[in-house]
């Protein structure tokens, strides 16, 4: 009995996705990771207040607000990894 060619094969179908607009995707994000948008709020209004205390001429408080930026931008960036790796584990289980 000699063997023959395998069967082919069928396509099993795509599954289909609800559409999600924006601000539904937005939410569910701001769900998984609520600290992301903490952060982002954070850092513009440290950049606001850097840039009226530049206008206003009070270089040493603008001076500081920026380095305060760059931390707050730290932080978004930390809990933007940190919301990657929990995503990661979480599919893995």
């Amino acid at each position: 009995m000699t063997a023959g060619p395998p069967p082919p094969l069928e396509p099993s179908p795509l599954p289909t996705f609800a559409e999600e607009g924006f601000g539904e995707k937005f939410l569910r994000k701001t769900r998984e990771n609520p600290l992301v948008p903490l952060g982002c709020l954070c850092t513009v209004g440290v950049l606001t207040y850097g840039l009226i205390s530049f206008k206003k001429g009070n270089t040493r408080r603008s001076q500081m607000m920026m380095r305060a930026r760059v931390v707050a931008q730290g932080f978004t960036f930390a809990a933007l990894l940190g919301g990657m790796v929990a995503t990661a584990i979480k599919s893995r289980q």
